[in-house]
């Protein structure tokens, strides 16, 4: 059965996140800030895996002779993508923190809006997931509620990152705030990518409800 509800906020999340990596790539541009192309690689790869997300759920539920098992099988490996995303992000984002120049590092203010942005548009999102996982339990809904709240949370250390960097943008503590910044999030990332790719494969060995 259908679940037009679901399908529109999944379609609605591929359009709000696709001008995200755009934006920040050209905060990056002129910024420099290794949090923001730290944040430019996050935004890329949680793209890509909420278009497979979306992708799959129209898929496995626009076909009403679609096999259980068959449905079950693709949910979960787009539940994967999504872990995988997060883990090969936040790997990007170390290397990046650690290894990107700090000297010569212009405005910042461009990435700071879109991350405030994003702040509040993942939690509204983050919400949205969680009551339609609620009312349907789903794999792809209940791993987008959990790929929006860590959106959200990270949306929230790089805009704190970048408010630092732009009230006090001469100070020698600024560089570690950056990179700091840039850590923060890929531990993040990766962390919750590893605990959705081991939860996904743990429920394909539990009994259906």
């Amino acid at each position: 059965m259908r679940n037009r509800s679901a399908e529109r906020t999944l379609l609605a999340s591929v359009l709000l996140s696709a001008p995200g990596p755009i934006v920040v790539g050209l905060g990056f541009f002129f910024g420099r800030s290794s949090t923001q192309l730290a944040d430019f690689i996050r935004r890329s790869g949680e793209l890509v895996a909420i278009i497979v997300s979306w992708l799959v759920y129209n898929y496995s539920h626009s076909k009403s002779d679609i096999n259980i098992t068959t449905k079950d099988n693709l949910e979960r490996t787009a539940s994967i993508c999504v872990g995988i995303a997060m883990c090969i992000s936040g790997a990007a984002m170390v290397f990046v923190a650690l290894f990107s120049p700090q000297d010569e590092r212009g405005s910042v203010i461009p990435g700071l809006v879109i991350a405030i942005l994003g702040m509040i548009t993942n939690c509204i999102f983050w919400l949205r997931y969680r009551l339609l996982n609620r009312q349907k339990s789903n794999v792809i809904l209940s791993v987008q509620s959990k790929l929006y709240f860590a959106k959200a949370v990270v949306d929230t250390c790089v805009s704190a990152a970048l408010a630092y960097i732009t009230i006090l943008p001469n100070s020698t503590a600024s560089r570690y705030v950056d990179s700091l910044g840039a850590i923060i999030v890929a531990v993040y990332l990766i962390g919750n990518g590893w605990v959705t790719i081991q939860n996904t494969l743990k429920s394909k060995q539990l009994p259906e409800d």
